[in-house]
């Protein structure tokens, strides 16, 4: 199945999925169809601010029509963020979506996990991940370190790599989240923070949601489970 991606926010991300989606279809000894669309991440912190879904669905819509007629059967989102307008896009996208969020909430459910931390953008940890982890099974950052996490994972997208202070608050929220708030795990929800984590021990348990999103494309890219 031909994959059309919708990149760009943030580039650093969009290249996570491309490696990651090569290296499973080699090692599966599949062929890989894939077209990139590039979207900008200005536009997606602008509308997410405020508030703006159907317009950024509208922007996400158009990018898939390019990815369909480029040959592509199935499209996704390559941002957790991006997925604030995901019902609004579902509604008019030209191509049927991967979404990242039911991937993710599955992955939950298949894990068993009582209650996982997160983190990732302010909307994201407020939500519970746009609502689809229910209110109890989820832990997020406390008083100023919510805004603290919010701010260093939009800086740290933005720029595409982690700063030595970004990568120390994730740690620290992280370590606050499994210890003082009984979480199982913690879920990197943002795309980006494998920027964060890659190569080095947080001492606690991580779900990369980005890793399981990329997983589900190439399950429906493949076929195989």
């Amino acid at each position: 199945m031909h994959l059309g991606l919708i990149g760009g926010i943030g580039p650093a991300a969009t290249e996570y999925y491309y490696r990651g989606l090569v290296r499973r279809h080699a090692e599966a000894d599949q062929q890989l169809e894939l077209t990139v669309a590039h979207a900008q991440i200005a536009d997606l912190v602008r509308n997410q601010t405020t508030g703006q879904a159907k317009a950024q669905a509208e922007i996400f819509a158009a990018l898939i029509a390019r990815l369909k007629a480029a040959g592509a059967e199935i499209a996704a989102v390559t941002s957790l963020g991006g997925h604030f307008c995901i019902q609004e896009l579902e509604a008019i996208s030209p191509l049927p979506l991967a979404n990242l969020v039911t991937a993710v909430s599955e992955y939950v459910d298949d894990k068993k996990l009582k209650r996982v931390g997160l983190i990732g953008t302010r909307l994201v940890m407020e939500t519970g991940v746009y609502g689809s982890l229910p209110a109890g099974r989820f832990a997020s950052p406390q008083g100023d370190d919510l805004q603290a996490t919010h701010d260093a994972y939009v800086g740290m997208a933005l720029k595409g790599e982690a700063t030595e202070a970004q990568r120390e608050l994730f740690f620290r929220v992280g370590r606050q989240l499994v210890r003082e708030q009984g979480a199982d795990a913690v879920l990197l929800a943002g795309t980006d923070l494998f920027l964060a984590y890659d190569g080095h021990e947080p001492g606690f348990p991580v779900i990369d949601s980005a890793d399981v999103h990329i997983d589900a494309l190439f399950r429906k890219s493949t076929g195989l489970s």
